[in-house]
């Protein structure tokens, strides 16, 4: 296609010479780069809308393909034995089960008697927060004056139901059960028929480099997984042993049942320390005498964890795969809001199974930026 000549014509108000406009040559590049962009836009979204709708069935079918690739070490080293894979799959399974069985109740006795000490642990909260009595009440005559419609807000009874509150507990209860059917289920059979899996899905690609490229990201998936779930359980075991001790020298009561839980909830990051945090600050108020004797423990805990987190953890993890804090402050959140508490515990291996597929995809060019 010809240009079209450009016609210039003098201005002589300024002395300038004008030039008739002309359409811009890089348009149909710019409009292939919007359709290429507002494609990737509309396929994410799908996807995200398919994760959100879906978490019911994809929740615990994720979370079983990743623990399971975590036990299969396990299984593997079961069939070293002549231990047939779908026996070892099973033991492993159960020994799972065992311990998670085991944890519960450990927790279960300290829960039911904060349960039963329910009232007088809200009358001797009211005691130790009568401090804060005068700022709350400032706070409420400032509200009042400025709206003082929400002073006078009408009252709301509520009648509870039986029938309608074992409907709503049966609605919570059976989609956690099939949950957890699905799950234990997926993860049995996956770990039953890794080694099959993993050679049919090699063998699917058609050409070497492929089939060679498809197992070196399962090999590296299952490599970066192991280890990543191995040295944070380690350190969360540190944590939760120095925790426990910590706890013991400043008289906090059950300080084995506390370690325990953080030891449990540090495999979520950022959030999981500061719901033990909270924990810790509120069953010291119950269980100490002062206010300021409460706060201690939290405080030194606040203190360990702050070294764990930004010392020792990536210094020991850092050498095995590299992960920016941005990144995995973004992958928290998105999974969070996505599915929930278990979404929060998947985070962190779901965002190192995206780093080995992306880098195996899409490799990084050696070079340096100028400047």
């Amino acid at each position: 296609m010809n240009e079209q000549p450009r016609l210039s014509r003098p201005d002589p108000a300024f002395g300038l010479t004008l030039t008739d406009a002309q359409p811009l040559p890089d348009i149909p590049a710019l409009w292939r780069l919007a359709a290429l962009v507002a494609t990737l836009l509309m396929g994410a979204l799908a996807l995200i809308a398919a994760l959100h709708f879906g978490r019911s069935i994809l929740l615990p079918v994720a979370a079983a393909l990743i623990v399971g690739i975590t036990l299969t070490p396990a299984v593997k080293f079961g069939t070293r034995f002549k231990v047939p894979q779908p026996v070892s799959a099973l033991i492993v399974v159960l020994l799972l089960t065992g311990l998670i069985g085991l944890v519960i109740t450990l927790f279960a006795a300290p829960l039911t008697e904060w349960i039963a000490r329910a009232p007088e642990i809200g009358t001797v909260v009211r005691e130790k927060l009568r401090v804060f009595d005068y700022p709350l009440s400032a706070f409420h005559d400032i509200r009042n004056a400025l709206l003082p419609a929400a002073a006078q807000g009408p009252t709301v009874a509520v009648e509870s139901n039986p029938a309608e509150m074992v409907g709503a507990a049966l609605l919570v209860i059976t989609p956690a059960v099939s949950q957890f059917v699905l799950f234990f289920g997926t993860l049995i059979f996956f770990l039953a028929t890794s080694l099959a899996l993993r050679q049919k899905l090699v063998v699917a690609f058609v050409t070497r480099d492929a089939r060679l490229r498809m197992l070196r990201i399962w090999s590296d998936i299952e490599e970066n997984l192991v280890s990543y779930v191995g040295l944070v359980t380690l350190i969360n075991l540190a944590l939760g042993t120095v925790t426990t001790a910590m706890l013991a020298l400043t008289g906090f009561p059950n300080p084995l049942t506390f370690g325990l839980l953080t030891m449990v909830l540090n495999y979520i990051p950022y959030i999981g320390p500061a719901i033990v945090a909270l924990v810790l600050f509120a069953v010291g108020l119950v269980a100490m005498p002062t206010l300021y004797q409460a706060a201690l423990a939290p405080a030194l805990f606040v203190a360990i964890a702050t070294v764990e987190g930004h010392f020792i953890t990536p210094s020991i993890v850092g050498r095995r795969l590299t992960m920016s804090p941005f990144l995995v402050f973004l992958a928290l959140a998105f999974w969070t809001w996505l599915w929930g508490p278990i979404g929060a515990f998947l985070a962190m291996p779901l965002l190192i199974m995206s780093i080995v597929v992306l880098g195996h995809l899409l490799p990084r060019e050696e070079g340096t930026i100028p400047g």
